[in-house]
């Protein structure tokens, strides 16, 4: 797995999570045509020398002197039933931005990272956008259906169902499984890609898969 696999997400949501290190996320920064940044991460953002297409949130978070200077493109939401990463991927499916790479949606704080991944899970099963969350450590890949996965030897790999119903078959990795269920998170996780490549075999629900990036 490397970078290229993520060059069709043009459009990055930036949070204010962990600051990003590793090279594939930084490389996708480059690469995005659109950075919609969460207004408390603007700091850490313009700090690994980007600037953002827009600024999306109730404007709390942010340095004054930033805020003036980039009051051109910040979009004030006061709404309190929505945090500010939430309100990014509003602003994404309002304005027809639907293959998204989000950074900085990990560290810092563990309840952060899990209502996160559960905003990114809403949007894309409700919605239908097509996101894949960036850690320093790997990737996380929502599913819907059989998904073939790009891969190499002695990856690590995790996969986490959402629904008890979701039945999963695994391909090419160390520990197969064939048309289970999983009623807890921890079941399908901590396994081993054998090859290039694996394929994820998903008859209904959803399903999120993680792949460690590389140590090089």
């Amino acid at each position: 797995m490397n970078w290229e696999e993520l060059n069709p997400y043009k459009t990055v949501i930036f949070a204010n999570g962990e600051m990003p290190v590793h090279e594939i996320a930084l490389q996708q920064l480059r690469n995005a045509e659109t950075i919609i940044c969460c207004d408390g991460a603007v700091t850490k953002l313009l700090k690994l020398g980007f600037e953002p297409a827009v600024i999306v949130g109730d404007g709390d978070s942010t340095p004054p002197e930033i805020l003036a200077k980039y009051a051109n493109i910040f979009i004030q939401d006061k709404d309190v039933n929505y945090n500010d990463f939430n309100k990014a991927f509003r602003y994404a499916l309002k304005n027809g931005l639907n293959k998204i790479a989000v950074i900085g949606a990990f560290g810092l704080r563990e309840d952060h990272a899990l209502a996160n991944l559960s905003i990114a899970l809403m949007f894309a099963e409700e919605e239908h956008l097509d996101i894949v969350m960036i850690s320093n450590s790997g990737i996380f890949t929502p599913i819907f259906q059989t998904t073939v996965f790009q891969s190499f030897q002695e990856q690590q790999v995790s996969i986490f169902s959402f629904h008890p119903d979701t039945c999963f078959t695994f391909s090419n990795l160390k520990y197969p499984v064939e048309r289970r269920t999983f009623r807890h998170f921890w079941e399908g996780s901590l396994n081993e890609a054998l090859t290039d490549n694996f394929t994820i075999y998903l008859e209904k629900g959803r399903g999120l898969v993680f792949r460690e990036f590389q140590v090089i």
